[in-house]
């Protein structure tokens, strides 16, 4: 089942208002997903000499004696700021390797404590429990943003925890949200690991955006590693993929599941059912369609 719901501004105005946006629309979306719900926000990127990492922990997290923890392993500036069980770390970096060995560290020294997004722009929030449940643990209405993703999840093939909840990223400010099934991510995953990819979980949602950062890796345009998916990726699907610049939308070449794009002079939306859509300002002026198969829509800054 599962609902997605993006939105990327074309008027930097309504920046201040993603949040409520956003939340209004992920709200829309619990019939289809009410075991977990997540959120990725894309908001004030930090410089060329920085790194952002959102970090998830357990619920008790004491992020004071995390930072201190941080400071004594890591030997460049750094900040944290928690939003609940997550927190947004900013490194001071002066290699791309200096963000590897924070995330080797974090993945194989401390307990508990999972990342779920790096790059310069994108923050990734979620967890189990019912959307409007979500919103309000990580006080989404307040964010602001360019644009932004969201999913419900109705778990149907792998365990209801936050680690298989919805956006997945697996390369700098890339995430992806689906709703569908793909019935060849095991073997995808293999050949994806031997080219470097890491994995968290075993859902198949990770292996699609696994399978968007090597085709990345390896010179594509975000374009071109979808082109790349419509051939190689098994399944049925409705993908939203987030990058730092904007977002794009595909579905797979039968398009059995649902999925609805609205366009103004101010934003495009997309959601699994115009309900969310309905909710925007201006979405009775919006001209409104369904993505066609095997279609790619993109929107990107500049």
């Amino acid at each position: 089942m599962c609902g997605i719901v993006g939105i990327y501004y074309k008027n930097p105005e309504l920046e201040s208002g993603l949040g409520g946006m956003l939340a209004d629309m992920l709200v829309q979306m619990t019939d289809r997903g009410p075991d977990s719900a997540g959120v990725a926000i894309y908001h004030d990127p930090v410089s060329t000499q920085q790194v952002k990492i959102t970090l998830q922990g357990q619920d008790d997290v004491d992020w004071a004696v995390m930072e201190k923890s941080i400071a004594e392993h890591y030997p460049h500036s750094v900040s944290i700021s928690p939003v609940a069980n997550h927190a947004v770390v900013i490194l001071d970096v002066q290699s791309e390797r200096d963000a590897d060995r924070f995330s080797e560290w974090v993945t194989n020294s401390v307990q508990d404590i999972n990342i779920t997004s790096v790059g310069s722009a994108i923050e990734i929030f979620k967890e189990k429990g019912l959307p409007d449940q979500v919103v309000d643990k990580f006080s989404l209405r307040s964010m602001r943003g360019t644009h932004a993703l969201g999913h419900t999840r109705m778990a149907t093939e792998s365990a209801v925890t936050t680690e298989h909840s919805h956006p997945f990223s697996t390369g700098l400010d890339l995430c992806l949200v689906h709703n569908g099934s793909l019935s060849n991510h095991n073997q995808l995953r293999e050949m994806l690991r031997k080219q470097g990819i890491m994995f968290q979980t075993d859902n198949d949602s990770e292996v699609a955006a696994g399978y968007l950062t090597w085709r990345l890796s390896q010179g594509a345009s975000l374009n071109e590693a979808l082109e790349a998916a419509i051939q190689d990726l098994d399944g049925f699907y409705t993908f939203a993929i987030g990058t730092k610049d904007g977002f794009a939308v595909l579905r797979d070449p039968i398009a059995c599941k649902p999925a609805v794009l609205a366009e103004t002079d101010d934003w495009v939306a997309m959601s699994s059912e115009f309900r969310a859509i309905a909710q925007l300002p201006n979405s009775e002026n919006a001209r409104i369609w369904e993505p066609e198969p095997a279609r790619i829509y993109s929107w990107e800054r500049n």
